[in-house]
């Protein structure tokens, strides 16, 4: 076997694990997650018969009687079971009333559906049906951005935008959240970087206090010292700053006080590395050159840290989108973000086509982070 040929089959067995590793974590659940957000089995899974006939009807008038009869014979046969419940559910999502009715024929024991119900006489429920027997549908996509796809077909604009208001406030929140982690963070990593080393990293290792504990128990203490009766506004109410205690918690401040509490470190770490590999004779030669402290950091430190600032804004802004637990825990009904909305559709509606499709939003919402990432910090993105 050739010499090269030898290097590169041994590469390839090196890389194998990690190949393998990051296939099974990774890539198999983003194909997974991107499938489940068009994925439209329901109707082929309760009714495989009729999905095909329904599929070959070309959605004018009503569908022939011998396919209204076998519609109305397999929801008979599929009722009770779990198929057709995900298909009753998958249905009234894309039409009010529909659960009811198709519920009411599979009662009706195989009846012609036209004689159970005035509404089997109009296209819409079987245009719906029709809709349904599709392996896929951009349905869930479409809502989640606030469109619908009406029975016929035709794509419609929501009345009351609903998940684009979480997704601008879920970015408006995270925004906040990464200016005030780089601006607070970056005065502690610039003090930090110029220690020692051997102070440098114990002021380091404190940095990193926030991350020796699980979120939620961090977001239980500031449950606990920003509540009406906790040490924040008892402290207050001893400075005299209020008079009476202040409704704190289930607030949009206690949600950003939190998450900065733990999303610091994330800025700090990425703002040192990049002050950290600055050139400490800059800071000399400028001041040998007669610029002040304040000159220096201004003309010196700050754009030798545009990097770290960037990379710690990307990835505490990526992060913070993500968040659940605490605005759960700590914040109001207008404070809740796009995890919250998945949350609510896989554990209450059990609808993970409508979850997936909310998720995909935010796994789009990190590649442009990381496009932007790329274009302002091209190093760091490297």
């Amino acid at each position: 076997m050739p010499h090269g040929v030898r290097h590169r089959i041994l590469a390839a067995l090196l890389i194998a694990p990690l190949a393998s590793l990051i296939l099974v974590a990774f890539v198999a659940p983003l194909a997974l997650l991107l499938w489940r957000a068009i994925d439209n089995t329901e109707l082929s899974d309760a009714l495989p018969q009729s999905a095909r006939l329904l599929r070959e009807w070309d959605g004018r008038a009503l569908p022939p009687a011998a396919t209204q009869r076998l519609v109305a014979h397999e929801l008979a046969g599929a009722a009770g079971g779990d198929a057709f419940g995900r298909l009753t559910r998958r249905a009234n999502f894309e039409l009010s009333g529909m659960r009811a009715l198709l519920l009411r024929t599979a009662r009706a024991g195989g009846a012609d559906p036209v004689t159970i119900d005035d509404r089997w006489t109009t296209p819409e429920p079987w245009l719906v049906l029709r809709h349904l027997a599709a392996p896929a549908t951009p349905s869930y996509l479409l809502r989640a951005i606030d469109f619908s796809r009406t029975p016929d077909g035709t794509i419609a604009v929501a009345e009351e935008p609903v998940f684009l208001n979480i997704l601008a406030r879920t970015l408006e929140i995270s925004a906040l959240v990464a200016a005030l982690c780089v601006g607070l963070g970056w005065p502690l990593a610039f003090f930090i970087a110029r220690l020692p080393p051997a102070r440098a990293r114990v002021w380091l290792a404190l940095a990193m206090i926030p991350f020796w504990t699980s979120v939620l128990v961090r977001t239980a203490a500031w449950l606990v010292l920003l509540a009406r009766e906790g040490p924040v506004n008892g402290l207050l109410l001893t400075l005299g700053v209020v008079q009476a205690p202040v409704q704190l918690v289930f607030t949009r401040l206690a949600v950003v006080v939190a998450m900065v509490h733990m999303m610091l470190p994330f800025a700090i770490l990425a703002i040192h590395a990049a002050l950290a590999r600055t050139d400490p004779w800059l800071s000399r030669a400028a001041a040998s050159l007669g610029a002040r402290p304040l000159r220096r950091v201004w003309s010196v430190h700050l754009p030798a840290s545009l990097p770290g600032i960037a990379a710690g804004f990307v990835t505490v802004f990526v992060v913070s989108a993500g968040f659940y637990v605490t605005p759960a825990l700590i914040g109001g009904p207008s404070d809740q973000m796009m995890a919250g909305q998945i949350s609510f559709f896989v554990n209450q509606t059990v609808n993970f086509g409508m979850a997936a499709s909310l998720a995909v939003l935010l796994l789009a919402l990190v590649f442009v982070s990381l496009a932007a990432l790329r274009r302002l910090a091209p190093e760091v993105a490297r």
